[in-house]
This record gives structure tokens, C-alpha cells and sequence, in this order.
């Protein structure tokens, strides 16, 4: 099969051919307007399962004499910004269609995607498809919907955002795009009918947490320009309002994009197009945090009851692997294709063409993880909500201490460090001095806040509070000593339930993680019991105190035990 892409050497283009480039039935024709660049990018790449080559297309010249030539059987459009293309934006298209070339296009502009239709007779005749927004907007969010609202009698809202890693590398022609839309106003639908957006001036935060993983930190997501506002609404005409945005990093930068946008919407600024350049610079350049990026959709509807339902399904992307996500629909259709499972012919936007299953298989093996949350409220405990569909894959044992237990005994060895700071630091948070081997009990009371623990170690007692996150916090397990919070993480590794600090405060103020104590804490279970280890220190005081050892219920809690919270979970 030859596969002929536009732009094959830019930002998008590259990382198609390097997510098929392991294909021995492909020959991938690397274009563009430079045949020296598609040249040195091919050799750039090294030997390859695919045959690379290199070539020169200009989208503005005679494309029927290229295509002529080049004889692709599909050609994908990677370059951009389609919001740019003028009068002629379908030039390729129609030039697809007389060759009888298939056409995918990653198009990220929603008049865009919505005019393809126009062309679906005259594909459907020529036997060709012409799939348009090939990408993750709006291809994996209408397949996340699909999966989200299966049970649903009605779908109501949906929302989406992308978060990406400040270090994934955005391409100059998405911040021409971004650039272009900016503060002009957009066909949306919002609280049940037809409605004016404007990209990046309307806000909403959202911490992206696939169950059992540590979230993405809580994140500002911006309104933007694409498919998805027009391509959903023709599948979910119920929606009362969907909304997608974008969420980049540091925010800082976000927020100074933000400014500017509103200069536009104001009319003070006719367009942020002349500043694309400066932009896309301080993108590439101005980047710090954490290298690594998700997504989310979030849908809420009605079941076949009436009563409300909300769930949301969450994906998390380590390191380099999250910025190939957007090329993956690209090469799902084509390795169905190759698999004989070519989409039908015909003009649309791509949004029924891959599914979900599709999209995961193509993430096993990658550092791209997924998960779902049931949002309604449900009265869960505290765990078992935090922990989604993490919940069930942890051992019966940490599920009955967290679900079903109102006492536990056991055994526990306790160190203390020695230094002053140390001593000191213990004292204040009421830790148990230490013993090589001592009785350890262990109460929880729960109520529709959260959970008091009570721990006895021999004749001392200390006791905390546990309860969910909110706001910046949401999605983690804060625990209270005293002034300070420290919220964490709810890890499953392995069979082990992991909690990974990420944030801390003194009576609500935040704090610089540099400041925070070290924190090496996990549940698990062995010879059959619950075990416990906590390990806190700071690199100023050294070790401040370190617990471990085993527990097991006394005995059941009573129905009048057990507050109603964790009844209903």
C-alpha cells in the first residue's frame, strides 16, 4: 500500500510515519513543499520496515499531475493550519477524488470538517473514502462518548479537554491555527441550543486521574475551536451543551495567551495571527513541570429511570509517547485497511470510523494509560470512590480494611529519628516513640466528610483525618495533622496500594513541594494479612519517624456501626 503524506516531515506527518514506519506492507511517500527536507528526514530516519520516500508536493501547483505521478492509494493531509487554506481549501480533496485516491486529513478546524461533507456523493461514486479531523478531536472523543453514554436513555453534556506535556513539541502551524481562532467567535451548542463561543476566553479547571494512577495536576482548560463543537452535536442532537478545550503548560503562559484573546474578543486586537511566530516560540522554549499529559471527556445524561448519571473517562500519557496520540487515529484506519477492513466509501467527518478498542490496543505497550469514573453521586467510601475502577483490582484484604472495618488490631515496630529537627517534627505530629515490637490498634470512623483515624501504638495515641480533595486537590486523599494537609495519590502497583504526596498545606495556604517531607508509604498484603509501611522524612532532619506491620479486623462492624456513606458504597 502506498501512503502519500502531506506535510510528512512536519510535527504531525513525522509522527505518523513514525507510528507506522514498522509496517513492511507500507511505502510511506514523505512530501512537501521541499524535497531537500523530505530527503533529509527519510535518511534522518534510518533503515525502516516501511519503504520511505521522499518527494516534493505542493498542495498550490497542478495536484493532479502529482498524484499522477506518485499513484498513492491514500493520501493524508498533515499540514495545516486548515483555518488558513482560503477559497481553494478543498483543492486536495477534489484531487483525490478524480484519482480515486482515498483521503484522510488530521483538519482541527471545525468549518473544516464540516464542509467535507459537501463531497460525499461524489466520493461515494468514485468508491473513495474522504475521512476529515482524523484525530483526536474529534475521532477518540466521539469513541469515548460512544463507550461513556452506552446505558444512557439520553446524553445531556459533554466536555473534553486535552492537556498536553509542556515538553511535547507543538508544531508552528497548531499555534497559527490557535493563533487565527483566537477570541472570534464560534458555532457551538450551550444550554440547549445553537450559541457564540470564544476560544481561549471561557475557562474551566479539571484534574484529569485515570483510577489507580497519579493524576495530572489540576489544570486550566481553555475553550477551543474544533470539530468536535459541530461533529457531536450531529450525533448526540440531545446534548444540551458540549464543550471542548485545552488545557497547556506552564500556566502562566496559558494565561498570558488568555490576555491576548480577550484583546481580540474585545475588538482592541483584530487577530493574534502576527503574533503566531512569538508564540509558537515561547511554547518550544518557555517549558517546565512535569513531562507528561492526558485527556479527558466527561459526559452526563439520564438512564432509562430518569435519575442523572455522570461518568467520565480519563487517559494519562508519560513522557514522549502522549504527543503521537493525535497521529494514532490515522494509523488505526490505516492498519485496518491493511487488515482488509478498509471504512466506507463516502464524505464525513471520522467520527464513527475507529472505536475505542482500537485506540487501546494501539496504547498497550506505550506509557498511555486509561480508565473510567463513575461521577454520580454515589455515597462510596472514601477509597473505593478516589479509586474508581482501580478499586476492584486491589486485594480482598486493603479492600475490607477500607470498606467494611471499624477496628483492626495488630503489630507494629517503630523508629524515630534522632536528630533535633527530627524529635521535633515527630512531636508535632503526635508520632508514637520507638518500640521494636508493640500492640498497634486501629479505629475508623467514617461518616459523609470523610474518615477519622484513631491509631494506638501500646499506650499512645495519635489520630488524623482523611477526606477527598477539592479544588486543586481534587482527585487525591488529603489527610489533616494538626495545621498541616498533606494530600496524596492513591496508587495501585502491582498489589500494592501505593500514596504519593503532591501537595501540602499549613492551615490551608499552600506550599512549596521542595519543603515537603519525603514520603515513602504502601499497603499490601502478605502470609494473607493487611500490612502497612510509613516512611516519612526530610532531607533537613533525616528520618522523623518510620511504622510498619501487620493489622486484621477485630470483627465485623453492626449495621449501627456503619455510617451511611459507606452503606451506600
Amino acid at each position: 500500500m502506498k501512503l502519500l503524506i502531506v506535510g510528512g516531515y512536519g510535527t504531525f506527518g513525522g509522527r505518523i510515519v513514525q507510528l507506522l514506519e514498522n509496517e513492511p506492507r507500507l511505502e510511506l511517500i514523505i512530501a512537501g513543499r521541499s524535497l531537500a527536507r523530505a530527503e533529509a528526514y527519510c535518511k534522518e530516519r534510518g533503515t525502516t520496515k516501511a519503504r520511505l520516500v521522499p518527494a516534493m508536493v505542493d498542495r498550490d501547483g497542478d495536484l493532479g499531475a502529482q498524484l499522477s505521478i506518485l499513484r498513492p492509494d491514500i493520501v493524508v493531509d498533515a499540514s495545516g493550519p486548515f483555518q488558513a487554506y482560503g477559497e481553494g481549501r478543498y483543492r486536495l480533496v477534489e484531487a483525490c477524488i478524480a484519482a480515486r485516491a482515498h483521503y484522510l486529513d488530521l483538519a482541527d478546524g471545525s468549518d473544516f470538517v464540516a464542509g467535507v461533507s459537501a463531497f460525499d456523493a461524489a466520493a461515494r461514486a468514485a468508491g473513495i473514502m474522504v475521512l476529515s479531523g482524523v484525530s483526536s478531536f474529534p475521532v477518540l472523543t466521539a469513541a469515548v462518548v460512544r463507550r461513556l453514554s452506552a446505558g444512557m436513555a439520553r446524553v445531556e453534556s459533554i466536555r473534553g479537554g486535552i492537556a498536553p506535556s509542556p515538553f511535547a513539541g507543538v508544531g508552528e502551524n497548531v499555534i497559527r491555527a490557535i493563533a487565527s481562532y483566537a477570541g472570534r467567535p464560534v458555532r457551538m451548542v450551550r444550554d440547549g441550543g445553537p450559541a457564540e463561543g470564544y476560544p481561549l476566553t471561557e475557562q474551566m479547571r479539571y484534574t484529569i486521574a485515570p483510577p489507580g494512577r497519579v493524576p495530572v495536576r489540576n489544570t486550566l482548560f481553555s475553550l477551543v475551536d474544533v470539530p468536535d463543537l459541530r461533529a457531536l452535536q450531529a450525533l448526540w442532537p440531545q446534548a444540551r451543551t458540549i464543550w471542548m478545550g485545552a488545557g497547556p503548560v506552564p500556566e502562566v503562559l496559558h494565561r498570558a495567551l488568555i490576555g491576548l484573546a480577550w484583546l481580540v474578543r474585545a475588538g482592541l486586537v483584530r487577530s493574534l495571527s502576527p503574533l503566531a511566530p512569538l508564540m509558537h516560540w515561547a511554547t518550544n522554549r518557555l517549558s517546565w513541570g512535569e513531562h507528561r499529559g492526558g485527556m479527558f471527556v466527561a459526559v452526563e445524561g439520564v438512564d432509562k429511570t430518569g435519575k442523572p448519571v455522570k461518568q467520565s473517562w480519563h487517559l494519562l500519557a508519560e513522557g514522549d509517547d502522549g504527543p503521537l496520540i493525535p497521529s494514532m487515529a490515522v494509523e488505526a484506519i490505516i492498519r485496518k485497511a491493511l487488515a482488509g477492513r478498509m471504512p466506507e466509501p463516502g464524505a464525513r467527518a471520522a467520527v464513527r470510523d475507529v472505536e475505542l478498542g482500537d485506540y487501546e490496543a494501539l496504547f498497550a505497550g506505550k506509557t498511555i494509560h486509561t480508565g473510567f469514573r463513575n461521577d454520580t453521586d454515589s455515597g462510596k467510601a472514601l477509597y473505593p470512590e478516589l479509586l474508581g475502577d482501580a478499586w476492584k483490582s486491589l486485594p480482598a484484604e486493603i479492600r475490607a480494611m477500607h470498606q467494611r472495618t471499624a477496628m483492626a488490631d495488630g503489630r507494629a515496630s517503630v523508629e524515630r529519628g534522632s536528630g533535633l529537627l527530627s524529635r521535633l517534627a515527630a512531636r508535632m505530629a503526635g508520632f508514637p516513640p520507638s518500640a521494636a515490637d508493640v500492640p498497634v490498634k486501629v479505629r475508623f470512623v467514617a461518616d459523609r466528610q470523610g474518615e477519622t483515624w484513631i491509631r494506638t501504638f501500646a499506650a499512645h495515641s495519635f489520630s488524623s483525618r482523611q477526606f477527598a480533595g477539592r479544588g486543586r486537590s481534587e482527585r487525591l486523599l488529603c489527610e489533616r495533622f494538626g495545621p498541616l494537609t498533606f494530600a496524596m495519590a492513591l496508587v495501585v502497583d502491582g498489589s500494592r496500594l501505593r500514596l504519593v504526596l503532591r501537595r501540602w498545606s499549613f492551615l490551608g495556604l499552600p506550599l512549596p513541594m521542595w519543603l515537603c517531607p519525603r514520603s515513602n508509604a504502601y499497603e499490601t498484603v502478605e502470609d494473607g494479612r493487611f500490612r502497612f509501611h510509613v516512611e516519612i522524612s526530610h532531607p533537613a532532619a533525616g528520618l522523623i519517624v518510620r511504622y510498619r506491620g501487620w493489622l486484621e479486623p477485630v470483627r465485623a462492624p453492626t449495621a449501627a456501626e456503619i455510617p451511611e456513606a459507606v452503606t451506600a458504597g
